[in-house]
Parts: C-alpha cells; sequence; structure tokens
C-alpha cells in the first residue's frame, strides 16, 4: 500500500559567506520531507513490512526532490542522510522500518552511486518537533568534511498518527571545512568507507 502522504515540504540552504569569507562555489543543502499516515499508529504490529515498502517509496521520491531542489545531475551530489519523527501514537521502531530496510536503495540511485551507510536519527515528537539529519558523504564514509548536519521541522507535525519523513542531499561538504582526512579528490567509493 502507497504511503498516505499529508504534505511535502522541500527546502534548500545555501551558505555563500562564512565568518566573513566568501564560500566559492556556495555550500547547497536540499531537505525534502514527507508527512505521512502511520499505519500502525495506536496499535502494536508485527510486522512492519508495510513501513518497510512506504520507505521504499520515500527513498525515491524525497531523494529525487532534493536533486531537483538543488538543480544538479545525480552524480554532482556529494553527501546525503535520512530522519524520521514518529508522532505520540507510534514507536521508534516504526521510524526503523521507515529508514533502514529499504530507504536506501532508491536513495542511492536519486543521488547516483552512494556505497557509504546513510547517516540517520529517530525520535518520536509532537507538533514541531525539530531533528537534525545528520550528514555524511556519500562514497566515502571517511571523508570528514561532509560530516555535517541540517535541521527539519514541521509546524504542524508529526500528529500522533504520523510520521515526518526527512532525506537531505548536498551539493558539497562544510563551508571552509579545514581538519584534514581523506579529500573528495582521493575517494575510491569501494567500500563506502574510503
Amino acid at each position: 500500500m502507497p504511503a498516505k502522504i499529508r504534505k511535502i515540504i522541500v527546502q534548500t540552504d545555501e551558505v555563500r559567506v562564512e565568518m566573513g569569507r566568501e564560500v566559492q562555489p556556495p555550500v547547497r543543502k536540499a531537505l525534502a520531507m514527507a508527512v505521512i499516515e502511520n499505519p500502525c499508529a495506536g496499535r502494536y504490529v508485527e510486522n512492519l513490512d508495510e513501513l518497510v515498502a512506504i520507505g521504499e517509496e520515500l527513498g525515491a521520491l524525497l531523494g529525487a526532490r532534493c536533486v531537483a531542489a538543488l538543480g544538479i545531475a545525480p552524480g554532482q551530489s556529494h553527501s546525503y542522510g535520512k530522519a524520521a519523527i514518529v508522532g505520540e501514537a507510534g514507536e521508534l521502531e516504526h521510524a526503523a522500518a521507515i529508514l533502514h530496510p529499504k530507504l536506501g536503495a532508491p536513495l542511492r540511485v536519486a543521488v547516483e552511486k552512494g556505497a557509504a551507510l546513510v547517516p540517520s536519527s529517530k525520535k518520536i515528537g509532537g507538533l514541531g518537533a525539530a531533528i537534525d539529519v545528520p550528514l555524511g558523504h556519500k562514497d566515502a564514509a571517511y571523508v570528514r568534511s561532509h560530516f555535517d548536519a541540517m535541521e527539519a521541522r514541521v509546524a504542524d507535525a508529526p500528529r500522533a498518527n504520523e510520521i515526518v519523513v526527512a532525506v537531505v542531499v548536498t551539493d558539497s561538504g562544510r563551508p571552509l571545512a579545514r581538519i584534514g582526512g581523506l579529500q573528495v579528490s582521493e575517494i575510491k567509493g569501494e567500500d563506502g568507507l574510503r
């Protein structure tokens, strides 16, 4: 059964100046969120396959929305992350079912490749709850310049029987990154680490 989506929100964040220094090219992040009905709200459900299928659907939808918002080709994306906020009639395992088994594969298609694990976070929250969507380079986890996050929040969600699902995609790392580590030019992209 497809997700029952109440609303989709897409935002972009573009940093042009940091600490008085011009950031060239600007650092850009795109956040896409879907507010969905939680089909398991208010009751214990042993088999969470319905939520797993919803995760797969949203990985493709939200990943594509992020890439489109940045106005880039999929292969130009650099990092990604995912998160979910479950309304009070749900449980953390509902977020895990959406985020972990199948959301990643279609997100990787949307950003072209994606050898590294997709960083994630989850929580229970009420209307207007915020969550930080953790970010890491899509092809190599050891690229320190891409360790980052973007806050996700919907003013009127999640309602008790809803889940807010968020995906973030970037076209670069942090502004003025300079703490060393593996550089983007050194990525092999084979094992998701280097």
